[in-house]
């Protein structure tokens, strides 16, 4: 089967040296060195340049040497990006191509030939149909992005088509989201689970895209590298690279595309709310952070490129256009007021140091500045955030055990038991813990806290007709509110 795994690799400009030593170590380390043992092993990587400049700066330049190695021999393959991971769908068209072309020529300094992408992954795969003819400007010749981005419904995409973004040349890859979450949580450990969870997704003329955060693999979970280089290596699999998914000589349907991210819901674009993590219209905490950053880039617009405080301002722009503080004040679930000041300093900051914003408009920084921290800190002590993280939990409670016949749950519970013992007798015992716990949880009607539903992976698991159709009665609700990234959060 052709498909193709990819993984992005991504830390905060200002991520803590302690941090990222843990990740490096439960991580990143066991990943690349686990790719480099294994020659054969073919995959494709966003590393945000970002990351390869913590890396320089904290001492893990054996990391950048040995990707160099593995992109020059082709076992990797890597796409382009932005540099500091900015939502690139609300950034001005200019703003756009010179962050993409930040992180090409960062990653070239420590690449070399090595870089040279043909695809590009968009920050939070947070896509809008007018960044297409961008791309294919920039020299790209396909975009990743979540099935969602099709039509803005799940399980519509024809992995046996090629598909072009209409207006461009451009290829649109879509990540199959069902098989990517059961990856993410770990679902399945070896490969024979995941060629029975793929079931007849892929298949001589069809293919596969997977694609997720490469943290899960260690950071995440310790250890679960081994199962992603079990798969890399079982050659039945068809591993191959994004790019030669991409240049299938194979007829292409000619689509729209809609703009979302890896992490809406269906849900989310049925009620115009795109990018719901990251621009909450009911979040007034996100709006004056939109505000902020819109006053920077309107006052850096009016420096002059021959000021001489030009370069410094640009620097200090630059990073302070990082999606994050958008996402850590959403509070579903993600919350940090630590992080929140960061971003919101970094912006106010470039406001200060222009040399020729007016007055008003550094007051304006300034004031918009107390206000998101005034704001924030609000929340904290009102209760508000404790009372989005209750809603977050009803909104998601509903219990397996309320919501099928007698018999039909009977039939899940004896399921759950056969997968348990199966798991148990060919001694994955970490299979047979997920199944028990799974029956446990829906006999005290636990599993409404779970962001990933034993349902889910069950569906992922077992291949049986019959079985799906049961499956897939009760997953629906899940389906259209649930995000496609792990983190749970309330709509």
């Amino acid at each position: 089967m052709p498909w193709a795994q990819f993984l992005h690799l991504y830390q905060p400009y200002y991520q803590q040296p302690d941090v990222l030593e843990r990740i490096v170590g439960q991580c990143y380390r066991p990943l690349i060195k686990g790719l480099r043992e294994r020659p054969e092993a073919r995959i494709t990587l966003n590393v945000t340049s970002v990351l390869l400049e913590l890396f320089d700066k904290h001492g893990y330049g054996d990391l950048i040497v040995d990707l160099a190695e593995m992109g020059r021999r082709g076992q990797v393959e890597f796409v382009g990006s932005a540099k500091y991971h900015p939502l690139l769908a609300w950034l001005p068209e200019a703003e756009v191509e010179r962050q993409i072309q930040l992180n090409s020529e960062t990653a070239r300094q420590y690449l070399g030939e090595a870089f040279a992408p043909r695809g590009v992954f968009l920050p939070e795969m947070a896509y809008s149909p007018e960044l297409a003819p961008i791309l294919e400007r920039l020299g790209f010749e396909y975009v990743l992005l979540d099935e969602l981005a099709l039509d803005g419904h799940l399980d519509r995409v024809d992995h046996a088509k090629r598909y072009q973004i209409a207006g461009t040349k451009l290829t649109a890859l879509f990540r199959q989201r069902r098989l990517s979450n059961a990856i993410m949580h770990r679902a399945m450990s070896t490969p024979a689970d995941f060629k029975r969870a793929a079931g007849d997704d892929p298949g001589p003329n069809r293919y596969l895209v997977t694609g997720m955060d490469a943290e899960v693999f260690g950071n995440w979970y310790p250890g679960y590298e081994q199962f992603l280089f079990a798969l890399l290596a079982d050659k039945s699999l068809g591993m191959v690279q994004a790019g030669e998914i991409a240049a299938a000589d194979v007829p292409a349907e000619v689509v729209a595309t809609v703009a979302c991210s890896w992490s809406d819901s269906q849900a989310d674009l049925e009620r115009g709310r795109a990018f719901f993590s990251w621009r909450d219209p009911d979040n007034p905490l996100q709006q004056l952070e939109w505000e902020l950053q819109g006053l920077a880039l309107t006052e850096f617009a009016r420096v002059p490129q021959d000021d001489p405080v030009w370069p410094e301002l640009r620097a200090k722009l630059d990073p302070a256009l990082a999606s994050d503080v958008f996402f850590w004040s959403s509070a579903r679930p993600w919350w940090s007021i630590e992080l929140i000041e960061e971003g919101a300093f970094g912006l106010a900051e470039v406001v200060e140091s222009s040399p020729v914003a007016t007055a008003e408009a550094k007051e304006r920084a300034k004031g918009l500045y107390r206000q998101i921290l005034d704001l924030a800190f609000w929340w904290r002590r009102s209760g508000r955030i404790a009372a989005i993280t209750r809603e977050r939990a009803e909104l998601l409670r509903i219990p397996f055990a309320e919501r099928t016949e007698s018999e039909e749950y009977q039939a899940f519970m004896k399921l759950l038991e056969h997968e348990e013992m199966a798991a148990a007798k060919r001694r994955d015992y970490e299979a047979a813990v997920l199944w028990r716990d799974g029956r446990l949880k829906l006999e005290q009607k636990r599993d409404v806290y779970d962001a990933y539903h034993v349902i889910d992976s069950l569906r992922a698991t077992v291949p049986d007709e019959e079985v799906q159709k049961m499956l897939t009665r009760y997953r629906r609700a899940y389906v259209h509110i649930r995000s496609g990234q792990p983190e749970q959060r309330s709509n």
